[in-house]
């Protein structure tokens, strides 16, 4: 697998963003390694809060709500997707698969050795984070999604997915930035679109965001259709709480917390929420209150370890 790695000067200096870089190297899956990002915040010896971001971001996404969360006394993990921030980047678009994906992460709690994990995810944070809770549910102490779903392709994604799907493959230049702005309420600064831009020196790089939107379940006898079937079957019997903090302003993934609602045990009692002022990407629109359900949401319901 030939790898890119984005140098370290292209994140230098980047806005509202002070966190240290942490690696480790995870199996590429055809014999060789590729190194991911991530970032630990907070005291070492809590128990995490495992942050996943989704397509096309990075770990970025973040910088409003960590220090929040860690100035509640929580230690948080917010890794890059491989393809994305400061991990390491396959060259080609066959080297991502959804499976990979989820195997890649798997890499990341067994290596950190994660246990009683407060996951919130959102956009792809959701089809790999929540594969892994289905996968892994006894390393879940809480999970809190937003804006995120785990498609099968037994349902239309909508034709605002659609759309973006067809603008991911036809597009000659794949603006990250711009791309992360137009999913938000609020106008971001062209410091704040730099920042997003700054994974991806050039259009080689970005194989792994081009090939995101079309590893989307959308059929039934999609690749990962049948393991994200199982993975419902788990979910469905997930009795662990499990909040969703959706926002009032995503086209794409609107509806999807009712869902949750109904199918998933866990999230009955809780005091689910809709983000007001919030756009696809939350975390840029409503960091800070999205912070501050996440730390309440934990605060409401402490870990039983009897």
């Amino acid at each position: 697998m030939k790898i890119l790695r984005t140098p370290d000067s292209c994140f230098e200096n980047l806005a509202d963003y002070g966190f240290s870089p942490h690696y480790m190297m995870v199996d590429d899956g055809e014999g060789g390694e590729l190194r991911v990002h991530y970032l630990d915040e907070g005291p070492k010896g809590a128990d995490p809060i495992l942050l996943l971001h989704g397509e096309p971001s990075w770990c970025y996404l973040y910088r409003k709500v960590i220090p929040i969360l860690t100035a509640a006394g929580h230690r948080v993990i917010a890794p890059d997707l491989p393809g994305f921030g400061r991990s390491d980047k396959p060259a080609a678009r066959t080297d991502y698969t959804y499976q990979r994906h989820v195997d890649w992460m798997q890499s990341v709690l067994d290596q950190l050795d994660l246990t009683n994990i407060t996951l919130f995810c959102q956009d792809w944070g959701g089809l790999i984070g929540l594969r892994l809770v289905a996968e892994n549910p006894d390393r879940f102490a809480r999970v809190a999604a937003g804006n995120t779903m785990l498609p099968t392709g037994e349902h239309d994604p909508g034709e605002s997915f659609r759309k973006w799907q067809q603008f991911s493959q036809d597009t000659p230049k794949f603006h990250v930035g711009s791309i992360i702005n137009s999913g938000t309420t609020t106008e971001l600064s062209q410091a704040v679109i730099d920042a997003y831009n700054a994974p991806f020196p050039d259009e080689s790089y970005k194989e792994g965001a081009r090939q995101f939107p079309i590893l989307v379940p959308t059929t039934p006898d999609d690749p990962a259709s049948t393991k994200n079937r199982a993975a419902w079957g788990e979910l469905g019997k997930f009795n662990k709480p499990f909040i969703t903090l959706f926002s009032d302003s995503d086209p794409v993934t609107g509806g999807g917390d009712r869902i949750m609602q109904k199918l998933i045990p866990g999230t009955k009692g809780q005091n689910h929420s809709t983000i007001i002022n919030g756009g696809h990407f939350l975390q840029e629109d409503q960091g800070e209150k999205l912070a501050e359900l996440l730390a309440q949401f934990i605060a409401d319901n402490p870990i039983n370890n009897d």
